[in-house]
This record gives structure tokens, sequence and C-alpha cells, in this order.
């Protein structure tokens, strides 16, 4: 059996007015109700609503409430991967974290090509290849600006450092204009 998932019907749980569904994935989330009184409150207010044909079946509830857990633990999973990751390289979403970050995308869209490669008959669009060309190219503009910022950094500390050290040198025995153009390219980056 295949694991494409094709376009197919629209289930009544999908045909359900937003507030409705809203309420029903509020509920499912909740744990401290069973499947059958979650069937039992949404079907009451569907009929409230006047919607008794969109009543929804137990097996038909049971597949939606298996399809939002796994998509649930895939997002718990991302999560504490994330979280795990930030913890190793801080908390602020610079340097090494952004570039992790980039990188995880960067997979993501190789895995989807890949996919798509495999099966013959699971052609992508020309929408979907443009929009992943265009997130590929902001994905290669945001590396490239997070470079320019840490060069940035960098040259900001280097230039307070080459400052703090010339200038705490200069009283004693009157530095040399030389040495000190000297340390200041060390610190530069420029000797």
């Amino acid at each position: 059996m295949s694991n494409i998932k094709k376009r197919g019907k629209a289930s009544k749980i999908d045909l359900l007015p937003p507030k409705l569904k809203v309420e029903l994935d509020a509920l499912l989330r909740d744990k401290s109700h069973t499947q059958a009184d979650i069937l039992n409150a949404i079907n009451e207010r569907i009929e409230q609503a006047g919607l008794t044909k969109q009543k929804i079946s137990k097996s038909g509830l049971s597949r939606y409430s298996t399809e939002m857990e796994t998509v649930g633990q895939e997002i718990r999973a991302m999560r504490e991967s994330t979280e795990m990751w930030i913890a190793q390289f801080g908390s602020k979403p610079t340097g090494e974290t952004t570039q992790l970050l980039l990188e995880m995308l960067k997979t993501q869209h190789f895995k989807l090509l890949m996919n798509a490669n495999a099966d013959p008959d699971n052609l992508l669009d020309a929408k979907t290849i443009n929009t992943l060309a265009l997130t590929l190219k902001r994905l290669e503009d945001a590396a490239m600006s997070n470079m320019k910022k840490e060069k940035q950094i960098r040259q900001a500390y280097a230039e307070e450092a080459a400052a703090a050290v010339t200038e705490e040198l200069r009283g004693e025995d009157g530095m040399s204009e030389q040495l000190e153009a000297k340390i200041t390219g060390i610190l530069m980056g420029k000797a």
C-alpha cells in the first residue's frame, strides 16, 4: 500500500464550519475526554447548528484523531529537537543556531525533491517548483545576511579591542604610532 496521500473526497470533519472544527480540535487536545464523549458533544453541537447530515461517525472521528495525533507527535518531536539544539548553541537565534535551522530547512527541501523524483508518477507542479526555488533563494539570502551580521559583530568587537589596547598602552612610555598601527592591524585581522 502506498504512503502517498491522495486528494479524495473531503471528510465530514473537513466540511465542518470553522467554529465547530476549532471546538473539536480543542476537545481532542484536552485528553481528559474520551472519544465517545467528544463524539457525542460534537454531534450534539452539529445538530444544534442544523447540520444533521454532517454528523460524524465513530470511525471518522477515530481516523481524524489518529491523523491529528500523528501531526502533533511530529510537531512535538521537532520542538524538542529545536529546543535541544538551541540549548546547546544558546538562546539567541544567531550564528550557529541560525545556520543549523537553515540546514534543517535545506534538508527538508532535499527530502521533498528526492521523494518526488523517486516516483515517476509524482510530478511536482510548476507552482510547487516555483515555491521551492523561491524558498531556497530566501534561505540562501538569510544565510548571507547571517554571515554579514556575524562579520560586522566580529569587526565591531575587534575595533573595540584595538581601541582599548592602544588607549591602555598609549599612556606608558609613549607607544609609537607604528606599534599602535601594528597592534590594531593584528586585532583587526589585517596583519
